[in-house]
């Protein structure tokens, strides 16, 4: 028995698990107030994204484009990069960051937006934009090495070192979050609510849940302000939930400013919120209070209540970003399931020395594969060609045509998830989404076995 951590044999790419660093850059921009991205690359290089978030959100965010052409990628477009940032700011006087995010087009025919951004800064926002206050910020995001998890990560380092400055200690923790959901974030806060620990949520983007108002509707915008960046270097300590989403950031707050940081686990499951919780205690030696150790008995009663019975033993694969992943491999091992494959979508070289991959090649009792730099097809080739046999499948929605032609049951997690309703109100992470994410399951293959007429004489133990 063993776990054996690989790289996906073929060289070409069969329906991606994950879409490209820009659309990783772009989502971290629009976690901010007063921002709004400028993709350096074709108008596709926005328009899909921005596709893909309306999608899984349905909710319309403000992005912008350099609108390279064909002439561009032939003598260079960082003129168009100088255009965008003059019109953008001339149509939206509210607007004060705004990151320009490259793209594959323009890092191969080598334009220089750092070269730009330095050109601007003592041009265009000098001579005609005096006073007002404006953050250029270069983010290198090449589509064609890393993922949308790899741009999360390099945007959210370089607007952080961009804003923070050491002044005095403000009693708070940094949060970094990762990719997550609005639900999850609601989640979090409540946590540290009840722990009554003050925080800067990076980045906070529980308002992308946005109510419809009897005076119009508006885009969604994030909540993290200018200033929430700036005091990131006065903070207690740092916290990010993912070593993968948000572990540059920390580590660069951590070597710049001294700041004790603790990076992961991701807080899925009984386990990793327990962990998440302590993690708390040390840095801000604030107790746990009971009423979140009554939180954590109401979940372990909900989970008791399914998992020997029901979810013993059960097949499970798993694909989406490498925390997620992980996070839900832990979960299911907790849950008595097996996690019998792994599907990591990206080209990251270090996840073999991962400590969590490697607990988990130390501690599995069963054939278990982790497969790097994957595509959806290691999923579809096993299960039609090799004879993989799973109870469950656990990922984002580009998954589903698997589901459905091979008939197992899916539960929606991860982004994107489009055909499904509200999903991302509800969390992953913390007591609530241990719960949630536990009785989803349960009712995901309660309903398999009803429309497969299989085994409901078990149902029967009610």
């Amino acid at each position: 028995m063993q776990c054996e951590v690989k790289n996906k044999e073929r060289v070409g790419v069969i329906n991606p698990i994950l879409t490209c660093q820009p659309c990783g850059a772009q989502y971290a921009s629009i976690g901010i107030k007063e921002c709004i991205g400028i993709v350096h690359g074709g108008q596709g290089c926005v328009m899909f994204v921005r596709l893909l978030f309306s999608q899984h959100f349905k909710e319309s965010f403000e992005l912008a484009s350099s609108s390279l052409h064909e002439d561009g990628a032939v003598f260079g477009a960082t003129h168009r990069v100088e255009e965008a940032v003059d019109v953008l700011l001339m149509r939206y006087p509210h607007v004060k960051v705004i990151p320009i995010i490259s793209t594959c087009s323009t890092e191969v025919i080598g334009d220089d937006i750092d070269g730009v951004v330095l050109k601007l800064n003592s041009g265009l926002l000098k001579e005609k934009y005096a006073g007002r206050e404006v953050h250029l910020i270069p983010i290198h995001s090449p589509s064609f090495k890393g993922s949308m998890v790899s741009g999360y990560d390099v945007a959210v380092k370089d607007i952080v070192s961009h804003f923070a400055k050491k002044d005095k200690p403000n009693g708070k923790i940094n949060l970094f979050t990762g990719w997550v959901n609005p639900g999850d974030v609601t989640a979090l806060k409540h946590l540290l609510t009840e722990i009554q620990v003050d925080a800067t949520v990076l980045f906070e983007i529980e308002s992308f849940d946005s109510p419809l108002m009897p005076d119009g509707n508006s885009v969604s915008y994030g909540n993290t302000t200018i200033e929430d960046l700036t005091e990131t270097a006065d903070a207690l300590g740092t916290i990010a939930l993912n070593r993968y989403e948000g572990g540059q950031a920390a580590k660069y707050l951590e070597n710049e400013f001294d700041i004790p940081t603790i990076i992961g686990p991701t807080p899925i499951g009984i386990r990793n919120t327990d962990i998440f919780l302590q993690n708390v205690k040390k840095i801000t030696g604030k107790p746990i209070p009971a009423s979140l150790v009554r939180e954590r008995g109401i979940a372990l009663d909900a989970l008791t209540d399914l998992t020997h019975m029901f979810f013993a033993d059960k097949k499970v694969a798993i694909y989406g970003n490498a925390d997620l992943v992980i996070g839900l491999a832990e979960f299911c091992l907790d849950l008595e399931m097996k996690p019998v494959l792994l599907l990591l979508g990206d080209d990251n070289t270090s996840y073999p020395n991962d400590p969590r991959i490697k607990a988990l090649q130390e501690n599995v009792s069963f054939e278990m594969e982790v497969i790097m730099n994957a595509d959806l097809w290691e999923l579809e080739n096993r299960i039609k060609n090799e004879g993989l046999e799973l109870d469950l499948i656990l990922g984002h929605s580009k998954g589903r045509f698997i589901s459905i032609d091979y008939n197992i049951p899916m539960v929606r997690v991860g982004f994107p998830t489009y055909d499904r309703a509200g999903l991302y109100r509800h969390p992953v992470v913390g007591y609530a989404g241990a719960t949630w994410l536990g009785e989803e399951i349960a009712n995901t293959l309660f309903t398999d076995m009803e429309y497969k007429k299989n085994k409901e004489w078990v149902l029967n133990v009610w």
